[in-house]
């Protein structure tokens, strides 16, 4: 597995630093912060993305658009926006090309900024084509260890049409999956729905994704403080962790921990889980409060990949629990996943 989880011990320490290095305040540490934005055809993701960065706190943005098509629309609409630079991705959907043109893209990005060829950017959106399964962009990111130094996904924003969302959930897998796989959703074109169209489309949003916050756009616009914003988790909560939700071919669930893990526990436990169902692991996140570890330890999977863990400084809320959130398909369900973590924590040592 690339960049699997190592064992706690690996990482130089020095002076405030941990078994796994220093302590960051945040996940992404020095690493340039990576915006997924998608959504299905016609959702309204570019309205979006040109509204972020005409406003203050989207200046210093760079954007890369994965365009469905010959021409490059999206990428003539942002361009007049973006301070950072438009690159276009290709004429195609990234879950069925070969990725290697998201690697290059995103390199020459790097590369370009440094030498000065573009002007400095601080922080880059991928805007995805409607017909995008977001979850091979995560795996890119996660798997290519050129990446991981240099880009660090801060958040996914899935854009749901308030009109024609619905229908669009119910026909399309890729649509679903793009609402599941979301850390904060924001719907679009609200005022071509009713007040009842708005209520059940909301509720079949909470029914693929019971935690991701959700903001309603106003003619495109969102307070880009939510945009920006780091992913965080939800808090714990018995009735989230104990009724996970399910939507065709998709299941959510929460694990906690009241307890500190070992980290060899931890890892044996994830890295099972991967090798045996990895293909049905389409996302875990969480917090998890580790032995030895005066902070908490961020844990991020894709399918058969587990990312480097990271120590922050210091818990991001009231809340000292961990909490692990699964995004899961076929029949991986969260007691056998639960069961797993208990029967390897008791082959532990005493």
């Amino acid at each position: 597995m690339a960049d699997a989880l190592p064992f706690a011990g690996v990482f130089p320490s020095g002076e405030a630093a941990g078994p796994f290095g220093r302590r960051l305040r945040r996940p992404r540490g020095a690493r340039v912060p990576v915006i997924l934005v998608t959504g299905f055809l016609g959702a309204g993701k570019t309205t979006l993305v040109k509204s972020l960065l005409e406003s203050e706190a989207g200046r210093n943005t760079a954007v890369v658009v994965n365009e469905f098509g010959e021409i490059g629309i999206d990428q003539a609409l942002l361009a007049p926006s973006a301070e950072g630079g438009v690159a276009l991705l290709g004429n195609g959907c990234l879950c069925c090309a070969v990725r290697s043109d998201l690697e290059e893209t995103f390199r020459q990005l790097f590369t370009d900024r440094a030498r000065g060829a573009i002007p400095s950017f601080e922080r880059v959106v991928l805007e995805l084509s409607g017909a995008d399964d977001p979850l091979p962009v995560l795996q890119t990111f996660l798997g290519e260890r050129a990446l991981a130094r240099e880009y660090h996904i801060q958040s996914v924003i899935a854009v749901v049409d308030a009109a024609t969302g619905r229908a669009a959930l119910r026909d399309n897998p890729e649509a679903r999956r793009q609402v599941a796989l979301a850390d904060r959703m924001v719907v679009s074109k609200s005022d071509l729905a009713t007040s009842g169209e708005m209520d059940a489309l909301m509720a079949e949003l909470r029914a693929l994704n019971a935690d991701a916050p959700v903001r309603t756009a106003d003619h495109g616009a969102v307070d880009p403080d939510f945009l920006l914003a780091e992913s965080s988790l939800p808090a714990p909560s018995p009735l989230r962790a104990d009724a996970p939700a399910h939507a065709p071919g998709l299941t959510s669930f929460v694990l906690r921990f009241d307890a500190p893990l070992p980290w060899r526990a931890l890892t044996a436990a994830l890295g099972l889980l991967c090798e045996m169902r990895g293909a049905d692991l389409l996302r875990v996140k969480g917090l998890v409060a580790v032995e030895g570890c005066r902070g908490p330890v961020v844990i991020h999977a894709v399918r058969h990949l587990l990312h480097r863990p990271v120590e922050l400084e210091a818990w991001p809320d009231a809340e000292r629990a961990s909490r692990l959130v699964f995004i899961t398909s076929g029949d991986l369900a969260r007691q056998p996943v639960e069961d797993l973590f208990r029967a390897v924590a008791r082959l532990g040592p005493p």
